[in-house]
Order: structure tokens, then sequence, then C-alpha cells
């Protein structure tokens, strides 16, 4: 049975050419490096795949490993890559940097940090003109969380179901994934509240998502109004009704859910959730942390995607292209409620950092990396419905630009989680075609792919190749 497996499905698929030769890896041997894991190294930060990675270099859309084999990164280290590995632009100006000036502190003034809030804010609608920058997505929320409760006065802070907004233990409480939980007190004052998931959820169907691949559901909506919208907009009144005071501190979501595997949410949710959040004196908070800089390809914020303005917007992981910052964006009238006493962060908006950001910038205006993603993410997203149609085990294929998610099931029909050890294979399978992509829902049933935004149609359709050899081999071994 095995060898008809083996010869039945020999497609290998053809990795598109790339022209750069990375360095020899000279560093420790694999199996130092794994005794090192093991003994030095917390063993909270697990590592990805049964023969883990040993990674040695990267250049744009492609890692190599330390046995110079080449990969498609369709994961960016977690949505953490947004303009390409080693970009030439990011790397030179932080290397122009890195010979002037490191770190002074936000108690003198320094041009790096005066050029790139007003070049970031620029970017932003009025009034979210001011900003504050810090070193990485849970310290963002959490100062958001902040100053929601300060600005307002009021304490309770609504999040949804599902969505990820950090591990710190401020943030864990808006934070909605068992797996991040720690059974420690944490999140006093945070409420969740139900996710409007049209997949999974008990209401939605094939018109309620902004995206160019809609669920299989079939739809109950009516010409110009959306039922399901309809439907978890009561929920959420709901819990406003009954789980918090009549004022609240905040509202927090992301435009569409990361780690939870791109959940989108009906059209026009987060609109009417908004107004009922400030009808009850709170802020509201866009989670960009994942959504931001044009990865969604129509706009450049996620926010934008919904027609709504936030109160306060918090970013990280692809502002630097991997360099550890992060940054808050509000209102003058808001950041002035943290200035009534001291708060201040050492490394927030240091030199190298904000001369980092300033670079990604120009790289995604540049390399027309929003147009990209866009034309690229609309390109594989149809690619990937195909699949979907093909394969019974492809639940639902969604998302908007380069942030995709992949749903996996054991049938369309009780939308059951496909089993951790089928998925874990085809995942695997992947990885050994050439092909790293991410994980994420509350089962770790979606595969994730949120490449850096500098990826091509031509690596498209090596991945979607790939998934299909990955796919067509698990069929196989069920059978």
């Amino acid at each position: 049975r095995q060898q008809k497996w083996k010869s039945s499905v020999s497609v290998q698929a053809k990795m598109p050419p790339c022209d750069f030769v990375p360095e020899k890896y000279e560093s420790y041997p694999y199996e130092r490096m794994q005794k090192i894991r093991e003994q030095n190294i917390a063993p909270s930060l697990r590592t990805y795949y049964k023969k883990p990675l040993l990674l040695h270099q990267g250049h744009m859309q492609w890692l190599f490993d330390h046995e110079g084999r080449r990969y498609l990164d369709l994961f960016a280290g977690i949505v953490t890559v947004s303009v390409g590995h080693c970009h030439p632009k990011v790397t030179m100006a932080t290397q122009k940097q890195l010979a002037r000036l490191w770190h002074t502190t936000n108690i003198y003034m320094y041009p790096a940090i005066h050029e790139y809030a007003e070049k970031l804010t620029s970017f932003f609608p009025d009034p979210l003109k001011v900003v504050y920058l810090t070193n990485s997505g849970s310290e963002a929320n959490d100062l958001a969380m902040f100053m929601a409760r300060l600005h307002t006065r009021n304490f309770d802070v609504i999040s949804l179901r599902g969505g990820y907004h950090g591990g710190s233990p401020y943030t864990l409480g808006l934070t909605s994934l068992t797996p991040y939980k720690h059974g420690v007190a944490n999140g006093f004052g945070c409420t969740t509240t139900m996710l409007p998931d049209v997949f999974r959820g008990p209401w939605g169907g094939s018109h309620c998502r902004d995206s160019p691949v809609q669920t299989v559901r079939k739809c109950s909506c009516t010409e110009g109004a959306c039922f399901a919208k309809d439907q978890y907009i009561e929920q959420f009144k709901d819990t406003l009704n009954t789980s918090v005071p009549k004022t609240v501190a905040g509202f927090i979501a992301e435009p569409m859910q990361g780690v939870n595997g791109a959940v989108q949410y009906p059209r026009n949710f987060l609109k009417e959730a908004y107004q009922l959040i400030r009808e009850r004196g709170g802020l509201c908070i866009s989670d960009e942390v994942q959504t931001g800089f044009g990865r969604t390809g129509s706009h450049f914020w996620g926010f934008q995607t919904h027609g709504v303005v936030p109160d306060i917007v918090t970013l990280a992981k692809g502002i630097g292209n991997g360099f550890p910052m992060a940054a808050v964006v509000t209102t003058k009238e808001i950041a002035s409620s943290l200035a009534q006493n001291l708060h201040f962060n050492t490394f927030g908006g240091n030199p190298l950092a904000c001369v980092a950001g300033a670079a990604v910038l120009d790289a995604i205006e540049e390399d027309n990396l929003q147009k990209n993603s866009e034309d690229v993410g609309t390109y594989m997203l149809l690619e990937l419905a195909k699949l979907r149609d093909k394969f019974e085990i492809v639940g639902d294929v969604r998302g908007k630009g380069l942030m995709i998610g992949v749903e996996m099931v054991t049938d369309k029909d009780s939308r059951r989680p496909l089993p951790a050890e089928e998925i874990n294979q085809i995942w695997e399978d992947c990885k050994d075609m050439g092909v790293l992509i991410g994980r994420g829902g509350l089962y770790s049933q979606t595969f994730r792919i949120k490449p850096p935004m500098c990826i091509t149609k031509r690596d498209v359709d090596f991945a979607v190749e790939v998934f299909h050899t990955a796919l067509q081999r698990h069929v196989e071994r069920a059978a």
C-alpha cells in the first residue's frame, strides 16, 4: 500500500528560480543546536515540525536552512516580515543608523523619531495623528487598554472570542484562545463576546464577507440586509446589556482575526459595534498588528476595509519588517490622558527602530506592495478555492490580500476540525516540498498564509501545487 501511495503521487512542483546565493553555514552542528535548545532555552518557546528547521539566512520571500535548502516562506516570521527578508532598503538604512546613533532616550530630541512620527501619522486619517512608540504588539495593546481606561475613567473592555491581543498579564484578558491562558488571575475587567464567524458560527453564508471567496454555507440574507450581521449584533447588545456596566472603557478587535485563522466578520458588523460602544462612552481600538501596512490589499489599514475610524490603533509585527518595534496611534486628546503622570518607555522609538520603520514605509510604496498584496492575494485565494471545491477536507478558504486562512475539516457538512495528526502530516509534507505555512484556529485546524508582501504569482503557482500534492497524498493515505 505504501508503494502504491508513493508512486501514484509523484508530482514534484518546481520551485521558482532565485539567483540569491546564501553564505556557507558555519555555526554549530545541528545536534549541538538541539542540545542548547533543550538545556538553555525556555521550553515554552516551542518549535514547529517533527525535525525543527535550523534557519540560517533569508532573502525576500525565501529562507535557507543550515544545509542550504531553500524554502518559500508563506508565514513571514508570523506575519512580521512585511517587505521581505533582509530587504536591501531596510538593511541599508538600519546599517547607516547603526554607525551613527543606536540609542539616546526620549528625554532628548533626535531626528529619527520626529521624521518617523510625521511619516507614519501621514498614513492615518484625522484625528489619528499622535503616536506613542513601543517594542511589541502586546505592549502596544497593553498601553491602548491603559489609555482607554484613563481617558474614559471607565474600566471594562470588551473583546471578541477567538481574538489574540497579546500574552502579557494585562492583555491576556483580551486574548480569547484557550492555549494562551495559563490558569492564573488575568483580565480583570475584560469581557468577551460572541465571534461573528460566518463559517463556524451559528449564522452566516455565501454573501457575508469582504473577500473574493465566500463560504459554501447557504445565505439567509436578502437584498441590502445581512441576516447574519443582525444576529451577531444582537449577541453583542446582549453582552452589553448583561455582562458590563452601563459605561465601558472600550472595545478591541482585529479587523480580521489573525491567530484564529483569518476569520472575517460580516460586512458592517464592526461599524455597528463601534456605534454601540461609543453610545456607552467607550473607545474603539483597532488591533492592526497583523492587518496593517497594506497587507489586506485594498487598503493600507484593516479598519478602512470596514469603513470605520477607530479612536486608537495598535501596530506591530510588519511595522519594522522584523525589527522589534510597535506603536499606538491615537488622537491628541486621548494621548494627553497619559501625560497627567509619568509614563516612560526606554527603548520605544529608539533611533534604530524609527529608521527601520521609515524604510519599511518607503519600501511598501516603492515596491508597490499594497497593490501586490491585492493582486497576488486575490489570485491565491481563487486558486485555493479550486482546491476547496475539489477536496472534502478543505472546509473554508477566506481572507483578503495576503492574509489568508484555509480551514481544514473532516467534512463540509459537520465542519468538525480535521484531527491534528492528519493536519500535521499535510503541513510536514508542504515543508518537505519547500513551502512553510503557519497554523492557527481554536483547534489548530486552520492553515495561515501570510507571506512577505513581495511574493509573486509564480510563487503562488508553486505553493498551490505543493498544497495540492499534500492534499492528494492525504486522500490516498486515508484510502
